[in-house]
């Protein structure tokens, strides 16, 4: 029949391939569980983004009517504020709340002008914004061979650095 070590190398060999084929299988199967709980995990955090991006729109649309309806109140309250001034003043009184209120509104009706960043010039000066403002064309001798007092070497904390 079969040698005995015939037998033994194939059962060995058998049981070597039944070994792989056993952590092949597991590896496949743990992958695939812890996977779709990773999957799910991803699924729920996606599912509160969405959740929280839609609270916070909807808390911005709220105060953005909360706010117009404050602004809607203030100005209500003026008008009331002014109609009885006007109907509960003396004449003189009640000419002075008009005229203020039309030198307010020629307030707002003034053209408005951004806001100037830079100092005014000289006519056929250059500006103080100029690429070339404050720079000379002529090269001093002196600063020809300039050498910095101080190289990246000088902070060096670690100690790792070589001079020199």
């Amino acid at each position: 029949m079969f040698s005995f070590s015939a037998l033994f190398v194939t059962g060995l060999f058998s049981l070597l391939a039944g070994v792989a084929l056993g952590a092949i299988g597991i590896g496949y199967a743990r992958g695939k569980w812890l996977g779709g709980g990773i999957e799910q995990r991803l699924h729920q955090a996606e599912t509160e983004l969405q959740h929280y991006q839609r609270d916070v729109a909807e808390h911005f649309a709220h105060t953005s009517q909360l706010v117009n309806n404050l602004t809607q109140a203030y100005r209500d309250v003026h008008e009331h504020l002014a109609n009885g001034a006007l109907k509960l003043a003396t004449p003189a009184i009640s000419k002075q709340i008009l005229d203020a209120a039309n030198s307010d509104a020629s307030l707002y009706e003034q053209p408005l002008q951004p806001p100037r960043d830079w100092a005014p010039r000289a006519p056929g000066s250059k500006g103080t914004l100029s690429d070339d403002y404050g720079l000379k064309d002529e090269e001093h001798p002196e600063t020809k061979h300039f050498r910095p007092t101080e190289s990246p070497d000088d902070f060096d904390f670690d100690g790792k650095a070589s001079r020199y």
